[in-house]
């Protein structure tokens, strides 16, 4: 047995330690075990986006369709194809169903490549519905575009600052259309850090915290998809590269 004076000794090492190191709650966490999308968690979003949201407010080409979202050995596979004169891929969300305020945020994926291609992995203001976008806040932890190659963006949009004038970092990581890689956002009240692969990559902290800078006080849901053209994706498409596929290892909410 413990004697007293050793015990206290024990809680204050344990009280001492980093947050990092101490035992934290995992809060969310999705394997994608099974044949299909557990849709506890998940919606589907089809369509064009119109007539709300043509082009899925970037004039992007894809037409969303359930059909290329599935789950495999363990995995989330979005693919992208291209029909006739049409492109085609996937994209959920977990809205009204997997919704958090701050937290450590990990996915682990493998992105698919070529001139036109778009896989990411985001975050949305649960509130959109009713204040809209910017407004809402927009957290991007992963966005690759193919016709820039060995490059990964993280990016902030909110009012002050959002779409081509948002707060983005954009990082050079030579293997990442190489196998799996670990994406990471660690959310607080006062900040959020991206790190790829262990290596922290960009750390925002915002000139003022308020509504026009800081909209990340509040609850966010999950939107995994992959995007063909559009103005960040890029308006050249090589036909040649499709299909393509976006895997989805794991993703992990652990609680700060």
């Amino acid at each position: 047995m413990m004697k007293k004076g050793k015990f206290w000794i024990a809680v204050l090492a344990i009280a001492l330690l980093p947050l990092s190191i101490k035992a934290q709650k995992v809060i969310f966490e999705e394997n994608f075990d099974g044949n299909k999308l557990n849709m506890e968690n998940w919606s589907y979003e089809e369509g064009d986006g119109c007539p709300n949201l043509c082009g899925w407010g970037n004039n992007e080409r894809q037409v969303y369709d359930r059909k290329y979202v599935e789950v495999a050995d363990g995995k989330l596979v979005i693919t992208a194809v291209k029909d006739g004169d049409k492109y085609y891929s996937g994209k959920i969300n977990s809205k009204d169903k997997v919704e958090f305020k701050y937290g450590e945020i990990e996915i682990k994926a493998k992105v698919a490549t070529g001139q036109g291609i778009w896989p990411a992995f985001w975050m949305l203001g649960s509130d959109i519905g009713e204040i809209g976008w910017p407004a809402s806040g927009e957290i991007d932890i992963m966005e690759y575009v193919g016709r820039e190659p060995n490059t990964v963006y993280t990016t902030l949009h909110y009012p002050a600052h959002h779409a081509g004038n948002a707060s983005s970092k954009k990082t050079i990581i030579e293997d990442i259309e190489e196998g799996y890689h670990i994406f990471k956002a660690v959310w607080t009240a006062d900040n959020i850090e991206f790190f790829v692969d262990g290596n922290s990559v960009y750390n925002f902290i915002p000139e003022k915290y308020n509504e026009e800078y800081y909209p990340f006080r509040k609850a966010f849901y999950f939107l995994i998809n992959m995007a063909v053209g559009g103005n960040f994706g890029g308006p050249e498409v090589d036909d040649s590269i499709f299909p393509q596929k976006y895997y989805v290892d794991y993703i992990k909410v652990t609680q700060l």
